[in-house]
């Protein structure tokens, strides 16, 4: 394949999490790693959200020199650029010139998520790619006639979607027009390597409840909190010895209320929530401590057991076949996942290192199977991650489905 040149635009720095850092280094270094000319974009209209302040801001004290250190640490010093388009559209990084060029002429723009809006800013777009990381709710809302949604796709020459099962039998979701790749979530396999665990507990990562983000379609609501889900197997804790840690935004047990003025999407545990999880035989540990970077994120995973995880009401019972980037990186540093079936054992073998679970019967067969072998689902699940996530293997994959 020739060398061509690609921007990778999202919003990592207007949402400061460790796990977003990794979802957008992971696609633009992979791109790289196959010998392209890749930079990453940020130009959302979006105030960022300041984990200091802890509230969305209408400045770049904190997201500007976050996105210059993320960056510099992946190896992309000199080939990021952020533009202030909630404010002054000031651009930061490459100059205004090199960016706008970058953005009109480079062989394909990917817009992860559908975050940017192009034509608002006057920005010219060449090959601008629909890079769908979070899928079902736009696919739902452009189905469904949505103004906005069907505005955002139709930006976009082309759509690839993380939904491996939207558009087959095994999902009744229709795909964005132009779908051309069902992929997957790439991963840096060097970055996760990995010794044994140094914690006992199997663990995970992410909001308990958000707020909305649900879906209608045919008639069902389709949820996207991930609450929903935990609350049926609320009583796991007690019907294993293993530990099980889900780190979460605790912030003390009655902090859940919003500032004043501020829509929150993702809300932290409150009083009632704290209380039953650690009744319940839950650990508990606060996310913020190592979400705030990369690499503390990192040791956090690798410093696991395993992944025991759920997915959001919308992927499971619309079979939409995803599968967790986080969860893909627990493989990836030998860290067996037990995970609700969202149908991607369509894609991805199941049984050996990764587990699909539907019941609570499923769940305990799941860690009775780890606990029985715990070296050999390690090593099976470093080597699913090798097989099925190796960015180098599932990138170059797209590109040929884009026809490069």
């Amino acid at each position: 394949m020739k060398r061509l040149r690609f921007v990778v635009v999202g919003t990592l720095a207007s949402n400061p999490y460790a796990g977003m850092a990794w979802m957008h280094m992971q696609i633009a270094v992979g791109l790289r790693r196959l010998g392209h000319d890749v930079y990453y974009f940020e130009v959302t209209s979006t105030w960022p959200y300041d984990p200091i302040r802890q509230m969305k801001v209408c400045d770049s004290e904190y997201s500007l020199p976050y996105l210059a250190r993320v960056a510099a640490s992946f190896g992309l010093d000199g080939r990021w650029a952020y533009c202030r388009s909630y404010s002054d559209r000031e651009w930061f990084g490459l100059s205004s010139v090199k960016a706008q060029d970058l953005l009109a002429n480079s062989d394909a723009v990917f817009n992860v998520a559908g975050a940017s809006r192009f034509s608002d800013k006057g920005l010219r777009v060449g090959r601008l790619v629909y890079y769908g990381t979070d899928p079902v709710q736009p696919e739902i809302e452009f189905a469904n006639g949505d103004e906005g949604t069907r505005a955002l796709v139709e930006e976009h020459t082309e759509a690839v979607t993380y939904g491996e099962n939207i558009g087959n039998a095994e999902c009744i979701i229709p795909p964005l027009p132009n779908l051309k790749s069902r992929t997957r979530q790439p991963v840096l396999l060097d970055m996760w390597q990995s010794g044994a665990p140094s914690k006992e507990e199997f663990t995970t990562v992410g909001n308990w409840k958000q707020d909305g983000r649900d879906v209608q379609y045919r008639g069902e609501t389709y949820y996207w909190s991930k609450h929903r889900e935990f609350l049926k197997f609320i009583e796991l804790p007690r019907n294993i010895a293993q530990p099980i840690e889900l780190g979460t935004n605790l912030k003390g047990p009655s902090t859940s209320e919003a500032r004043t003025g501020e829509v929150v999407r993702a809300m932290r545990v409150d009083a009632h929530a704290y209380l039953m999880l650690k009744e319940k035989g839950w650990r508990l540990i606060h996310a913020p401590v190592f979400t705030r970077d990369p690499w503390s994120y990192r040791d956090y995973v690798t410093a696991s057991r395993g992944e025991f995880t759920v997915a959001r009401d919308l992927n499971v019972r619309l079979r939409s076949g995803w599968f967790s980037e986080r969860s893909a990186c627990y493989l990836a540093a030998s860290r067996p996942v037990i995970t609700q079936d969202t149908g991607f054992g369509t894609v991805i073998p199941t049984g050996l290192g990764l587990f699909a679970y539907n019941t609570m019967d499923e769940i305990l067969e799941a860690f009775d199977a780890i606990q029985s072998d715990y070296e050999k689902h390690s090593a099976a699940a470093r080597a699913l991650a090798e097989e099925y996530f190796r960015a180098e293997t599932v990138l170059a994959r797209m590109l040929n489905d884009l026809g490069f």
